[in-house]
Parts: C-alpha cells; sequence; structure tokens
C-alpha cells in the first residue's frame, strides 16, 4: 500500500527496486516521508482512530469496521497517515504533564478519566 501510494497515486520514488521480490528498499526505509498511525509514539491516542473513521466515511466507503477495542476487521486492514515531504521524520511524545491532559480532554469532549486512562503509558504524573 505505501508503494501504491508513493509511486501510483503521487508518482514520487520511481527508483524503488519494483524488482526486488521482498520489497528490500521499501523496509529499509529507502523513500522520503513517513507514516504514522493511531496508537504509535507520534499518535499515542489510539482514540483518534474513530475520528478519522468518522471523518473520511471509513465504514462506509469502504465496509472496514473498528471493534470495540479499536482493532481493524478484516484484520489485514492498514491505516495511517502518509506524509511525503523528504525532511518529514518520526518522533516519539514524551511524558505529558496533567494541565496538557486536562487541555486535551477538554478539547477532545472527553472525561479526564477517559482521557487519562487512553493516554496512560505517556502519563507524567500518577493518576491514581
Amino acid at each position: 500500500l505505501h508503494q501504491l501510494v508513493r509511486q501510483e497515486y503521487w508518482g514520487f520514488e520511481e527508483n524503488i527496486n519494483n524488482n526486488n521480490d521482498n520489497n528490500t528498499d521499501l523496509f529499509r526505509s529507502k523513500f522520503d516521508g513517513i507514516r504514522p498511525a493511531p496508537g504509535y509514539p507520534s499518535q499515542p491516542d489510539h482514540n483518534e482512530k474513530t475520528t478519522l473513521w468518522n471523518l473520511l466515511k471509513i465504514q462506509e466507503q469502504t465496509d472496514i469496521t473498528l471493534t470495540d477495542s479499536l482493532a481493524m476487521f478484516p484484520a489485514a486492514s492498514v491505516s495511517g497517515l502518509i506524509f511525503s515531504h523528504p525532511k518529514s521524520y518520526y518522533f516519539a511524545v514524551g511524558k505529558i504533564t496533567k494541565d496538557q491532559v486536562q487541555n486535551y480532554s477538554e478539547r477532545t469532549n472527553k472525561s479526564l478519566q477517559q482521557t487519562e486512562k487512553s493516554l496512560s503509558n505517556i502519563l507524567g504524573y500518577d493518576n491514581q
């Protein structure tokens, strides 16, 4: 999918080795851009997948559904954001403070408890 987007839809990266059966160039990151996804270090709130689903009407257009735990069905489905800029790079969101969590909670219309639960792995404080 990543190769298809880069070569067919955007017309970039014609030099990726298409004859390589195991896509070595693709897996060795010999391409520009990044492809973060909800739940990964640069986008730690897995719940944002529902925002993506609603905004793009993914279920209606593809029949891919989300389970209660936000896994995609069918299981072979993938989602993410693709940025092609050559200077884009992966990063991880560090530990966040309570005022940041409160602010995010307000902006997402979720309770503080819900937000702390979904971001528990990056909280910079003890929420117990």
